[in-house]
């Protein structure tokens, strides 16, 4: 479970800011997450809540929003959304794909006073 360790980190970046901000309590915590990234996003939920659990950050929200595998034809510069991580132009048939979204894990934003 790889979720595990990504919160483990995200907590530590957490927890050096907070400390450099001088705050004490954690609202909300907001993640990008790309859909070709291969994370749980209800994995990454449970392992959140198990880690801060019995501490001062206890009741804190992990906010994630989904970002969807997208890409733009080299051929012929159509944006588009990959449907079955199929990587063909839905206009020109072209193959030259540019990523563009969908590899994102990403720490957006920390609510906290």
């Amino acid at each position: 479970m790889h979720e595990m360790s990504i919160i483990k980190g995200i907590i530590g970046i957490i927890g050096k800011e907070m400390k450099k901000s001088k705050l004490k309590k954690l609202h909300a915590v907001k993640i990008k997450v790309g859909e070709l990234t291969a994370v749980e996003p209800e994995t990454l939920r449970f392992c959140f809540e198990a880690s801060i659990k019995d501490t001062p950050w206890e009741g804190a929200r992990l906010e994630i929003e989904d970002v969807p595998l997208t890409g733009k034809c080299r051929d012929c510069h159509t944006k588009f959304r990959f449907h079955n991580f199929v990587s063909i132009c839905p206009v020109c048939r072209g193959r030259a794909i540019e990523k563009l979204t969908g590899t994102e894990l990403d720490l957006v934003s920390i609510d906290a006073v």
